[in-house]
């Protein structure tokens, strides 16, 4: 097994000085429990604020966050971007709005979206390593918070906002964002909102590899014990392939908030808002395995622009999703002055559902309906604590043709508690959570768990400059539903395949919790305008949970098992930023940036689609009023796929682009902004992604756009 390590080198010299961005030193941390800034803790935390997340976001949460070291895209069509933080996806990790699960199904499989849009975040907060002190066992892997002041938390005087539209040649995406807030007196309100249209994905070349797929059926084939037949009709498994586009990869998405906040005291204010979040996708054609059709003709040439993609022959496959989701908040000052300094109460109903539409016909509708509630209670001064309480009450359901999890209710409870205290040089922050969480499934017995974490980090300030962080955490983890209950109870003749995956996944009652330990160290340098980190981490689990093929098939559909088996993940995560001089009225700077992660079953081989060793760097240069910047990201082969998963080749990623803004009185501002994404049209396939080889990322685009903000 060959395993590449690592090291990034940077050179600067000693006078050299760029700007740091402001949000990532003296940005305060709201996902922690203990609000602190990101520079006073030693957990490993991305932030994304400001000018940095107006350039980075993008449709999707996993395409704005995917390039940050130690985080990835597992994308499944331009519609779907999950992130992944150090290998970890699905149920280890938790995607948050303002600081509540987005409850969607989108951890169930890979084919369903994330209900967040990142383009009316304020902030996107990302813990990278085992937060199940602060979130459940649910986020073992780790936390992503995007916040958007849907309830003001501050008294507002007169009116704010911003109304932005961009375009983006690739899928010919239209994008219009608004958000406008505003107050009077005590009271505060908040309207944003999304809408988005996309046609077919534009790409270099086919989107099918044909030659992977062929690799991965033989690597499939060979792993089902010898019965494969080798004479099976491979008729059956063809579906038309596409040139210069990605087909059914077009789309449509809405989005709307409106909330408000009454403020009473000094600091104190509660607040409600409503949310509905809308989109209905395409998946790419082979990605699900019952949108398969006999004899396609094989034709590379396709009018992209007709309405005719050859689509009518296939069985299309689109999402139509709708959540519409509820928040209430409440904070409390000097609730019991010298005890309770702070009281923060959040209570969340969600209703989710979406259906998938195998041509007109509904195939498969999933349903989910979330109650959640949260307090915490902080004592401030020099040594913070916080004793924090979390319920969630679930009931999923899914009714068609791909309904291989069972009706299921599920209940969460958990407390915990968090202490920070200073010594010396050393900040330090300790804390523990116990879990009981009860899964019910419609077909069969009812299955309970109790979890426990514990966390300690500690922060030492070597000098005024440097900072050495080490973090260690035991985190449990229960099984997600899932895992526990896929075709439970169902004979060979009702087990149903889970498209998105090709294969018939089934779950087993008996498995019980997994449970990592982690230790990540840290050292971090910072200069008047200037930073670099470097982070490594080691991350054993015991009775980590998968899925292992079996060797069988039913119907010639592979069977797959959720298993328990041991495994480690450890990695490199790098960023850095420097300033080299200053021309034309304006600075210059240059970024490194690498990461690398290794995951390894004890006795199972690899752990699949992880991402590969990449390294970047971005050169920029900014005036006032002027602004350029050019990037390229560099990605080695993947290697080490896991046990019947084909490999990916690297690519080196170059973009480039340039902004401009204008001031007008009153501290209104116009920005229009000028990308260049993918300019070489490398043909990229990202091997955290399950369609890597159905669908490549976009090819050679522009977006262009325009932003005020009043």
């Amino acid at each position: 097994m060959k395993k590449t390590l690592i090291a990034v080198c940077v050179g600067a010299a000693s006078q050299a000085m760029a700007q740091i961005p402001e949000s990532r030193m003296e940005h305060v941390l709201v996902t922690t429990p203990i609000h602190k800034k990101a520079a006073e803790t030693a957990l490993p935390v991305t932030v994304l604020s400001g000018d940095e997340l107006r350039r980075l976001a993008a449709s999707t949460l996993g395409e704005t966050l995917g390039d940050k070291p130690g985080i990835s895209n597992a994308s499944f069509g331009p519609g779907v971007g999950r992130p992944v933080i150090r290998g970890q996806g699905g149920p280890r990790t938790i995607n948050l709005n303002n600081a509540i699960a987005a409850a969607d199904v989108s951890s169930l499989s890979p084919d369903h979206a994330v209900s967040i849009e990142p383009m009316l975040a304020d902030s996107v907060e990302v813990l990278r390593g085992p937060a199940t002190l602060l979130y459940g066992g649910g986020a073992i892997g780790g936390v992503i918070n995007t916040r958007d002041n849907r309830i003001p938390s501050e008294r507002i005087d007169g009116v704010q906002g911003a109304v932005e539209y961009r375009y983006d040649d690739a899928p010919e995406m239209n994008t219009g964002v608004l958000k406008f807030e505003g107050g009077s007196g005590d009271f505060a309100f908040h309207v944003s909102g999304t809408f988005r249209d996309f046609e077919d994905t534009s790409i270099p070349g086919l989107a099918i590899d044909e030659e992977a797929v062929e690799t991965q059926e033989a690597l499939l084939g060979g792993g089902h014990g010898g019965d494969h037949e080798e004479d099976h009709d491979h008729e059956e498994e063809e579906f038309e392939n596409s040139d210069g586009f990605i087909a059914n990869t077009d789309g449509d998405a809405d989005v709307f908030t409106i909330g408000g906040s009454y403020h009473f005291g000094e600091r104190d204010f509660v607040g409600f808002s409503y949310n509905s979040f809308e989109t209905n996708y395409g998946i790419p054609p082979g990605a699900h395995e019952h949108g398969h059709e006999e004899e396609h003709d094989h034709d590379g040439e396709h009018d992209h622009e007709g309405e005719e993609h050859g689509e009518e022959e296939d069985e299309i496959i689109r999402i139509d999703l709708k959540q519409e989701r509820y928040d209430t908040q409440l904070h409390i000052h000097d609730l019991v002055p010298g005890l309770i300094d702070v009281a923060r109460g959040f209570l969340t109903y969600t209703d989710y559902e979406h259906v998938e539409l195998e041509g007109v016909e509904i195939g498969t509708q999933f349903s989910r309906q979330t109650y959640e509630g949260r307090l915490e209670l902080v004592r401030e001064g020099d040594n913070h604590g916080v004793l924090g309480l979390q319920w969630r009450a679930d009931e999923f359901e899914a009714v068609g043709d791909e309904a291989y999890v069972p009706k299921t209710d599920s209940s969460e409870w958990g407390v915990f508690y968090v202490q920070d205290f200073h010594a010396a040089d050393w900040q330090f922050e300790v804390g523990g959570r116990a879990d009981i969480v009860d899964r019910d499934p419609a077909t069969g017995a009812a299955e309970d768990f109790t979890s426990f974490s514990l966390s300690a980090s500690g922060l030492y300030n070597i000098s005024r400059e440097w900072n050495l962080g080490v973090s260690l955490s035991r985190a449990e983890r229960a099984p997600s539903t899932e895992e526990l209950f896929s075709n439970l109870n169902n004979t060979d003749e009702q087990l149903v395949t889970h498209a998105a995956t090709g294969v018939i996944e089934i779950g087993d009652p008996d498995i019980g919790t997994e449970t990592s330990l982690n230790g990540d160290l840290s050292l971090t340098w910072t200069a008047e305008r200037s930073f670099a980190e470097l982070t490594v981490f080691y991350n054993t689990f015991s009775d980590y949970i998968f899925l292992l093929n079996t060797g069988e098939e039913v119907d010639e559909t592979p069977v797959y098992i959720y298993e328990q088996e041991d495994a480690k993940f450890y990695g490199v995560e790098f960023e850095s930023s420097f300033a080299l001089a200053r021309v034309a009225g304006g600075d210059v700077s240059l970024g490194v940036f690498g990461d690398m992660i290794t995951g390894e079953f004890d006795s199972a081989g690899d752990v699949p689609r992880l991402p590969p060793m990449r390294i970047g760097s971005e050169l920029s240069w900014r005036s006032d009023s002027l602004g350029a910047y050019v990037r390229f990201l560099n990605a080695s082969d993947q290697d080490d796929p896991g046990d019947f998963e084909t490999g990916t080749d690297g690519y080196t990623r170059w973009d480039a682009g340039v902004d401009y803004r204008v001031q007008f009185a009153g501290n209104n501002e116009l920005l229009a902004f000028l990308k260049l994404k993918n300019i070489t049209d490398e043909e990229i396939r990202l091997s955290t992604s399950f369609l890597r080889n159905f669908a490549p990322q976009a090819g050679e685009s522009i977006e262009a756009g325009v932003r005020f903000m009043f």
